[in-house]
């Protein structure tokens, strides 16, 4: 099967594509890719919804990756199927326009009504709301099949959908050797109210004094300083405003634990974030939120804790300190699920079944 995966996706700044492209290209198909970055990071898309006085700004910079994009589009080969990478709300109705006879696949992995919602940037029936409710309607629309990440967000779908995971590419599969020492541990993240920093950064605050625990904090945003804030009176963390992409999966396995997410939003409580599936292949201890799709997918091969419980928090990170034999369990059993579960192949099975099914209703009828 060829697949053509398009629009100004960034691999660098959102793994997932990366992905799904690896998956589909180790599972046997064929990937050619016109591909043309936009030069606006997530938080810089955030930062227009606080101030709607610089959207101009993104249709100038979409404008311009486009024009490439539809030029390089008129000689691409003919494919089976289009993939529309990651925060591709508007890639796909350029997709739409410029490959009207050929199945439409868009990873749907971030709605922009919850992004807004959970950046508190909307209210419920306010005008950014509705407009962040738009975008994603008629992003959905566009496309053929849509991909999402868990059962939580399929069910909230008004179109044909499939579920695949986030997990892993093969960079992350790595099993660097351990210091010895006090415990490890590491957290990699954009401090969203998603992530809980707050929460984190009040457990590191009860960690204070504790010499058996060293925290790495990666990342800045949102929460950044108001979670440094609360963690201050701890010597023991070290804080990164961020590591370069190539030099991540090594810093991540470097660590004995790898921490997800103990936020308290609405989609706090339907992700499984990327840093969890990374940590798992990394072979790190996973400590997360006890949220359904989060033990529907790591089962009994993490360590979960009530969202928002810092306390909780705290209290797990010291009974691995204390019992190395309990932390390396949790080790084994995290990478033994990475490798039977969370590789790029596995992840792309579920889209390639759909497509190869002839029945399939999205498919019989192109747009």
């Amino acid at each position: 099967m060829r697949w053509l995966a398009f629009g100004t996706y960034d691999v660098r700044r959102h793994p997932r594509v990366g992905v799904l492209l690896e998956g589909l290209r180790a599972s046997g198909d064929e990937v050619v890719e016109i591909n043309v970055p936009l030069a606006l990071d997530t938080a810089g898309r955030v930062a227009m919804l606080r101030q709607p006085w610089r959207l101009p700004k993104l249709a100038w910079l979409l404008a311009r990756c486009w024009v490439v994009l539809a030029w390089r589009a008129r000689r691409a080969p003919a494919v089976d199927a289009v993939l529309v990478g990651y925060l591709g709300h508007f890639d796909v109705r350029l997709a739409r326009r410029l490959f009207r006879r050929t199945p439409i696949v868009l990873d749907h992995l971030v709605s922009a009504a919850g992004t807004a919602q959970d950046r508190s940037l909307t209210s419920g029936g306010g005008l950014k709301a509705k407009l962040m409710r738009r975008i994603d309607r008629g992003a959905l629309a566009a496309a053929d099949l849509v991909v999402v990440d868990t059962p939580e967000h399929l069910a909230a779908l008004p179109a044909s959908g499939v579920v695949a995971p986030v997990g892993a590419g093969r960079e992350w599969f790595v099993r660097a050797p351990r210091a010895e020492g006090p415990l490890r541990v590491v957290f990699v993240g954009l401090f969203t109210p998603l992530h809980g920093a707050l929460t984190i950064g009040d457990a590191l605050a009860s960690l204070a004094g504790d010499e058996r625990i060293e925290v790495t904090m990666v990342g800045a945003g949102q929460e950044y300083a108001a979670c440094r804030a609360a963690a201050s009176a701890n010597t023991r963390v070290t804080w990164l405003d961020w590591v370069p992409f190539a030099d991540l999966p090594a810093l991540v396995a470097s660590h004995d634990v790898a921490l997800g997410i103990f936020g308290t939003t609405e989609k706090a409580q339907n992700v499984v974030p990327t840093k969890v599936f990374q940590g798992a292949a990394a072979g790190c201890a996973v400590v997360t939120s006890d949220t359904a799709p989060q033990r529907r997918t790591l089962c009994d091969d993490a360590l979960f804790v009530a969202p928002g419980d810092a306390s909780a928090l705290a209290a797990t990170l010291r009974s691995l300190a204390d019992d190395r034999s309990l932390l390396a369990t949790f080790q084994r059993r995290a990478a033994a699920r990475a490798t039977t579960h969370f590789t790029a192949a596995t992840v792309v099975a579920p889209i390639r079944a759909r497509l190869t099914q002839p029945t399939t209703p999205a498919f019989q009828e192109s747009h």
